[in-house]
């Protein structure tokens, strides 16, 4: 995500009545710590055709914002404040009756589309469920209003493919699928959650287009929430910036990229990379941890890593207050900031605003005249060299009797070197062959085609290097294997399906080292580093 998005054009409010209002909204859970205070007081109006951005940092709040207003808490959290939802508030209400509200009054579009679609049911008959459960239609109806739907987000072909199972489908594709769910009985209000996060930027835009698509097919009020501030720009009219679990910042999108007033947001778009400057600069990271939300500390839960902090922000939280021409801010130094008289890093001097729209017809894109070194050094050992890599998958038909009838190539003839202290950045769409790539590396076996050599050893060669001896057992070949394990590692794209869950996380980070021999069994590692 970069700032060169082109902020969102102005959407209207005047004179709209709040299709949800949200008051004081809190949510806690249990621990062995204490009540984990996760949302503390969140209040917001959302009217029709316009998008709130709630945007923060993981942890921030805002997913459990999210849960809270849908109902779909745990039973072991605890709800309180106000989901006003057409004069009907949702808190009061058991599972039975929220079960007629969601899906069509209100509608989620959730983060994994894969586990949000019940895989042994057909798409169509997803929507076609969905469709009958609120309304009196008949199984024929439904499915053609199901087949609609899908011509409606966009997915090629909705008459036959209705027809398919979730798991024949392309991510993208599912997340398709599951706004045409939350659309189905045009609710007045869209709740997003993360919807863009495991797709790619050109998938991205496509779904982000189809939101607005629906949002303007329904004429409904959507609540987005995502950690990109690329999204929001693009996307959102009206910004609340969360962290520790309340609104710091609320305002309108144009306001907030222009001059934000509250430290903590300005240190979250300095943290953004831009690629229009022509600079090639590093990127600021807001130091330090976001608290426990656990038995918060007296004061700005932010105090701690704030650089302009005064003495009385760690006494007392500020709460939101209006800023005159800006909006609602949680700061105590807000006022300063909004005159441009205050830097978030500590200097008092004139800020200039922190980011811009720019010209839409090339966004993100740097003039050759103006492009910069990127500080590769040529010099630097190589450590992974990938010399004319083939990797191609046989493509069957038939159900019972599988017959090859075409080959596909996912990699072919790709090369690259990768020197000590670079970064090589592999980049392109779904589908393109990026992660295939990097498996046939980390395979550690000899390719299909090409040839793969780390830190001077080739892969599948019979010999660790050109000067070893070779040994040609099964035993030299494990041991060759596992010595290239050991200067291989990756790190996935989900860390959940990485992480085995009957393990504690000690025993997850110990394990690799045991396996090396680092650390010994049921004793202490020694240091790192």
């Amino acid at each position: 995500m970069t700032l060169t998005t082109p902020l969102r054009d102005r959407v209207s409010s005047t004179g709209a009545t709040p299709v949800l209002s949200v008051r004081d909204l809190r949510v806690s859970f249990p621990s062995e710590a204490g009540p984990v205070e996760a949302v503390r007081g969140v209040s917001f109006d959302l009217l029709p055709g316009r998008t709130l951005g709630i945007v923060g940092e993981s942890g921030s709040g805002k997913s459990a914002t999210a849960m809270g207003v849908m109902g779909l808490l745990p039973p072991t959290a605890d709800l309180g404040g106000q989901v006003l939802l057409g004069g009907q508030d949702l808190t009061g209400l058991d599972d039975r009756a929220l079960s007629r509200v969601r899906g069509n009054s209100i509608g989620m579009v959730f983060q994994d589309p894969l586990s949000a679609l019940t895989p042994i049911f057909s798409v169509g008959r997803l929507l076609s469920d969905a469709l009958r459960v609120h309304q009196d239609l008949s199984k024929k109806a439904a499915w053609e209003q199901a087949v609609e739907l899908l011509d409606l987000v966009g997915i090629p072909e909705p008459r036959s493919r209705a027809s398919a199972f979730p798991h024949q489908f392309s991510g993208g594709m599912r997340q398709r699928v599951v706004i045409a769910l939350a659309i189905a009985n045009r609710p007045s209000v869209l709740v997003a959650d993360e919807p863009t996060t495991a797709l790619d930027v050109t998938m991205q835009a496509q779904i982000l287009d189809v939101l607005r698509l629906a949002q303007r097919e329904t004429g409904a009020g959507l609540v987005l929430i995502t950690h990109d501030l690329g999204v929001v720009a693009g996307h959102a009219d009206d910004v609340a910036v969360m962290y520790a679990g309340r609104f710091v910042e609320k305002t309108d999108v144009h306001a907030l990229f222009r001059r934000p007033t509250m430290p903590y947001t300005a240190r979250l778009l300095a943290a953004v990379p831009t690629v229009d400057g022509g600079v090639r600069r590093p990127l600021v990271p807001i130091g330090g941890e976001p608290p426990a939300l656990s038995g918060l500390p007296d004061g700005c839960p932010f105090a701690s890593r704030c650089a302009v902090a005064l003495d009385a922000c760690r006494s007392e939280e500020p709460e939101l207050r209006h800023v005159t021409g800006h909006g609602d801010v949680a700061c105590l130094r807000a006022a300063e900031m909004a005159e441009g008289t205050l830097d978030p890093a500590g200097d008092a001097a004139p800020v200039a605003p922190i980011a811009a729209p720019v010209d839409p017809a090339t966004p993100g894109v740097v003039p050759v005249d103006r492009q910069v070194d990127t500080g590769r050094s040529e010099g630097g050992e190589v450590v992974l060299r990938v010399e004319d890599l083939v990797k191609t998958f046989p493509v069957t038909k038939g159900a019972f009797i599988k017959r090859r009838v075409g080959t596909l190539h996912a990699v072919n003839r790709v090369s690259f070197e990768l020197r000590t202290g670079d970064t090589l950045g592999l980049v392109g769409e779904s589908g393109s062959g990026k992660t295939t790539t990097l498996m046939e590396i980390l395979r550690l076996r000899r390719p299909e085609g090409g040839r793969i050599e780390i830190a001077g050893r080739e892969i599948g060669a019979t010999g660790t290097d050109a000067n070893a001896s070779v040994d040609t057992t099964a035993t030299g070949s494990r041991r060759r294997v596992r010595t290239l394990r050991h200067d291989v590692q990756i790190v996935m794209q989900d860390p959940m399906g990485a992480l085995d869950p009957r393990l504690p996380v000690h025993q997850l980070l110990a394990e690799p080292l045991q396996a090396v021999g680092t650390c010994v069994p049921n004793s202490p590692c020694p240091p790192l580093w």
